[in-house]
């Protein structure tokens, strides 16, 4: 290299030794030959950076093989798997905290190969929780298609209006394949549930009946507590403590009565008019027995609402014959028809009603006691 060559790469100096400066219109040629140095240095960044990657997977040989394959290719299961595990996917579960899961009990091979399946289908976001069936050794594509709402695991328990505790308990038991006892002694445990203060400290009333669906994992007293739920649910959207409290009643009374119309009535029609004859009883001077056939036979843990004579005898606070205004609590758990009608009596003079046809449940009402022998005359034509 001549003289001339290394000035050029190392930059001419002056007589002295210091390096000579340039001013800004010293020529075209510096110029170019600083954009020249310049690029040399930015060729060199990426180099390095390819050199040192090529040392990592050279100098790992294998290893580092499998760590750039792993990194890109999760482990996977392929096919449908085999055999049955129950997942819970619990509220507030990221995507990645249900692959974990998943990886934990066997049932996808990583918890990357989930991830990115259910990425790709682009459902990350929308697991819902409960519980569901999967299978051991899955595709995580096959895992990621059976986590949707239509494959929960679900009890759809419907309970019925106008059952008593006692049936509801049994219900439940029956759908969900939990022991009664449970039921059984979770009723008994009141301070588990929001009851209104009104109610006494008694679940009798007020689990509300409908259709509900529980998780397998659901207990009996969480159960009984969604029933409850509803019911101040209901209570509310009526305004079950404003109506009762125009009617001159307190909220427990009006359960009470929807209790005895639920039990009383063969349809739903009929329902208004049946509450007008109660509240007509209770308000007549002097004050009439309510002569309720069905607080009989609840005081008896019997069913129906032709009570005889001797069962009209029995001594219980529940036996309207013999005790005057209403029972101590509900009879039944009413739904929202008996409710309404106990908020909206309608309008009448009726002191006594009949179901004279007993098979079409039909209900004629009376005003006066010879009308009212009338209609038991026809009921008994009719079978009754």
């Amino acid at each position: 290299m001549n003289d001339l060559d290394l000035n050029t790469l190392l930059g001419a100096e002056d007589d002295e030794g210091r390096a000579r400066r340039r001013s800004r219109g010293s020529g075209k040629r510096g110029g170019r030959r600083r954009r020249r140095r310049r690029n040399r240095g930015g060729f060199i960044a990426p180099l390095l950076a390819f050199v040192v990657l090529a040392g990592i997977i050279g100098g790992g040989g294998y290893y580092g093989y499998l760590w750039l394959s792993d990194a890109l290719v999760p482990d996977d299961f392929t096919g449908q798997g085999a055999g049955e595990v129950i997942v819970e996917i619990k509220d507030g579960q990221s995507a990645s905290d249900v692959a974990q899961e998943l990886e934990r009990l066997g049932v996808v091979a990583s918890a990357r190969a989930f991830t990115n399946a259910i990425a790709n289908a682009g459902r990350s976001a929308s697991l819902q929780p409960g519980s569901y069936k999967l299978r051991k050794h899955m595709s995580a594509a096959s895992a990621a298609a059976l986590l949707v709402p239509d494959n929960k695991l679900l009890a759809k328990v419907t309970i019925k209006e106008g059952l008593r505790l006692s049936d509801t308990l049994a219900t439940l038991a029956k759908e969900t394949g939990k022991p009664l006892k449970e039921f059984t002694a979770a009723a008994k445990n009141i301070d588990e549930f929001d009851l209104p203060r009104y109610a006494d400290d008694k679940l009798e009333g007020y689990v509300f009946p409908a259709t509900y669906e529980f998780q397998p994992k659901t207990t009996p007293t969480e159960m009984l507590a969604a029933m409850v739920k509803r019911f101040n649910q209901t209570a509310d959207e009526m305004d079950l403590a404003g109506g009762a409290k125009a009617l001159g009643h307190t909220p427990h009374e009006i359960m009470i009565i929807a209790s005895i119309v639920q039990a009383e009535a063969g349809r739903q029609e009929d329902m208004p008019k049946i509450a007008r004859v109660i509240y007509n009883r209770l308000e007549r001077k002097p004050q009439m027995m309510l002569k309720m056939d069905s607080t009989v036979m609840y005081a008896l843990k019997k069913y129906g609402t032709a009570a005889t004579f001797a069962e009209t005898k029995t001594k219980s606070p529940y036996n309207t014959y013999i005790h005057m205004g209403l029972p101590p609590g509900p009879i039944t758990n009413p739904g929202d028809h008996a409710i309404e009608a106990a908020l909206n009596p309608a309008k009448g003079d009726w002191l006594w009603f009949v179901a004279t046809d007993p098979k079409s449940n039909v209900t004629r009402f009376a005003s006066t006691e010879a009308e009212f022998k009338e209609l038991l005359a026809e009921y008994r034509r009719n079978g009754g």
